[in-house]
């Protein structure tokens, strides 16, 4: 339960990392048992209690995404990228040598609601670029991309700069890397990989 040494930005899930092999190595008495508490109970119980609900969360996003298009492939586009997006925080959380705590758990599914809105608000555009030029999927695709690039850029941008204050704070230095890394990484996803899945999907040609 000791507060962290600010002189070495130490952290508990680091101490417990470090000392955790060392206590379990000790020999016990029979009938004896170890358990961790402290803020690796707390931790687990809260995992637990919110990855309780977080499957029927994501059935009933789909279940909303499905009837908003009414299309199984154009939902399907949008989800795709939302499991990527994990490579962005992967590679944030191992720069910064930072733990994914308890708040980084909760950036994450924040960080999967924003891939998918900027997910929907492009192939949204695409949708209404193809009706407007009746059945043309590739000048639809094409210039829904350069139309989105500003609103989703800067949406992105505006959530990575308010999180560099956060940077500073032991606890919720593990939020704010996943959000700005993972963000960052999927505002990527939704500007290249998206508008490819949806040409992937509906076998759009490119014919120069």
């Amino acid at each position: 339960m000791a507060d962290p040494n600010p002189a070495t930005g130490s952290n508990p899930a680091a101490l417990l990392t470090k000392l955790r092999p060392q206590v379990e190595a000790i020999a016990l008495p029979r009938g004896y048992t170890l358990e961790w508490g402290g803020e690796y109970e707390a931790q687990q119980e809260a995992n637990t209690a919110v990855f309780e609900f977080v499957p029927l969360g994501v059935v009933v996003m789909i279940v909303i995404t499905v009837m908003m298009f009414n299309s199984i492939k154009q939902t399907l586009v949008i989800w795709i990228t939302v499991p990527l997006a994990i490579i962005g925080v992967a590679y944030g959380l191992l720069l910064t040598n930072s733990p994914f705590s308890f708040t980084a758990l909760l950036a994450v599914l924040s960080l999967i609601g924003m891939q998918i809105k900027n997910g929907i608000v492009l192939v949204e555009e695409i949708k209404l670029l193809h009706e407007e030029r009746h059945g043309a999927w590739l000048p639809a695709i094409q210039e829904a991309s350069v139309s989105r690039l500003r609103p989703v850029t800067m949406a992105a941008l505006t959530t990575v700069l308010g999180m560099i204050p956060l940077l500073s704070d032991v606890f919720f230095q593990p939020m704010a890397v996943t959000i700005m890394f993972g963000l960052g990484f999927a505002t990527l996803l939704t500007l290249i990989v998206v508008p490819v899945l949806f040409a992937l999907f509906y076998r759009t040609r490119y014919t120069p």
